[in-house]
């Protein structure tokens, strides 16, 4: 990891993400604990979860193609400027005593926009930038930037709730946004855009205007994935991953609440240990995959997770439930590196924002899915069947991870009896 860290760019990506992932942090634990506690019911962390989707899919089906288009460091900075005058608008009426609501529903919604067109496009970029074939590093220095700052970010944001609120919280947040977009400046000079591959000759009559040309491009990146089986299996366990990991949140904070009995310092001793094992997680991913192989570590991190969020609403102390969120959060950091870094490694340049938004679009209509069930279970039945729910979508990743490696075998198998011209 640290050799990576010798080229600039991505060492400027590293800590731009850090920071930026530290006000992400609090504003999510900060919003999700204020409204858990004006409403007490998780319906209303459930509505959050959809509201900050379904529009988001709307975007979802173009952005691809604009992210394979433009120069994805622009569209980062455009994207982290963006978010922060939505965040500062909050902010002020926070610290004005006079945010409601419907104000934070309204907000982390404009926020998820950004945020789903940002990750394909940071990941997008992290391809771009990786020297050769060094993919599992570098995911490995994206990832630490994102878990380090989540780390930092779960360790206080309990005390700092309690002593500024959410104003102060969401105010922290912005400044984090404004960093982050000026130390992408430093990731190189000038603008660039990822070359297309030269069109080999063919009878097919490329579509002459904008518009058409645009839908043009948007077919060729689902045949692309649609004749790619490994890619599609690897989409789907990346699909129910952040299924899973985006509707948990909704289930967190009630533990401490409503099980641990812990407050806002207790969510953040949960929040803290999730970001110290991912964290730590990045220390070792590398050698990690390289002798066990990414989809193993894949299948490996799913079960891992499964397991924690069975167990854990029966935890019953705060500090046994530290211990499980720990070692999920460094199954969470070694699947997600496995993850990005088997997509890289699959998937060309020109088409990286047009096949991963098209696995985010099946992982968002799971979120909604999920977010729904998992809200209504826990406040109407019972939060240890909501975390059954999201262990068994992190269960069903893991026995798919099987499928890619053996399909993978099958094409190098074919491959290998073709006679050579």
């Amino acid at each position: 990891m640290w050799k990576t860290l010798e080229n600039r760019g991505l060492r400027y990506v590293f800590a731009a993400n850090m920071i930026s992932m530290l006000g992400s942090g609090l504003n999510a634990a900060g919003v999700t604990w204020y409204i858990l506690q004006t409403t007490h019911s998780e319906v209303n962390l459930s509505l959050l979860v959809v509201l900050q989707t379904l529009p988001a899919m709307l975007l979802m089906g173009f952005s691809g193609v604009v992210i394979d288009r433009e120069d994805r460091r622009h569209l980062v900075m455009l994207l982290d400027i963006g978010r922060a005058a939505v965040i500062l608008c909050v902010a002020i009426l926070a610290l004005m005593h006079r945010a409601e609501l419907w104000h934070l529903y309204l907000m982390n919604t404009l926020v998820a926009l950004g945020f789903w067109m940002f990750w394909p496009t940071i990941t997008a970029l992290i391809q771009e930038l990786t020297p050769g074939a060094e993919f599992v590093q570098s995911n490995t220095v994206l990832m630490a930037g994102v878990q380090g700052g989540w780390l930092i970010a779960g360790a206080i944001v309990g005390f700092l709730y309690n002593h500024i609120g959410l104003g102060g919280v969401l105010l922290i947040d912005v400044g984090t946004y404004v960093v982050s977009f000026l130390l992408y400046f430093g990731v190189r000079n000038g603008r660039h855009v990822v070359e297309h591959p030269a069109a080999e000759p063919s009878s097919e009559i490329l579509p002459h205007g904008a518009i058409a040309r645009f839908i043009h491009e948007l077919k060729d990146g689902l045949r692309y994935v649609a004749h790619r089986p490994a890619v599609i299996m690897l989409g789907i366990s990346w699909a129910l991953f952040l299924g899973g990991m985006m509707t948990q949140g909704i289930i967190t904070a009630p533990l401490s609440d409503r099980i641990l009995h812990s407050g806002a310092v207790g969510y953040g001793w949960l929040n803290g240990a999730w970001g110290i094992g991912a964290f730590l997680s990045a220390m070792y991913a590398a050698k990690f995959i390289k002798r066990f192989s990414g989809i193993a570590t894949v299948g490996l991190g799913m079960a891992v997770l499964a397991m924690g969020m069975y167990v854990a609403p029966f935890s019953g102390i705060v500090l046994i439930a530290v211990g499980f969120f720990f070692m999920m959060g460094s199954a969470r950091g070694l699947a997600g590196i496995a993850l990005s870094s088997g997509l890289m490694e699959l998937v060309p340049k020109h088409m990286m924002g047009r096949v991963q938004n098209t696995f985010f679009f099946a992982g968002m209509i799971l979120q909604v899915v999920l977010g729904i069930a998992v809200g209504l279970v826990a406040h109407r039945w019972s939060l240890s069947g909501a975390f059954a729910i999201v262990a068994t979508v992190y269960a069903i990743a893991a026995l798919l991870t099987t499928l890619p490696a053996k399909q993978a075998r099958h094409i190098s198998d074919a491959e290998a009896t073709q006679p050579t011209s």
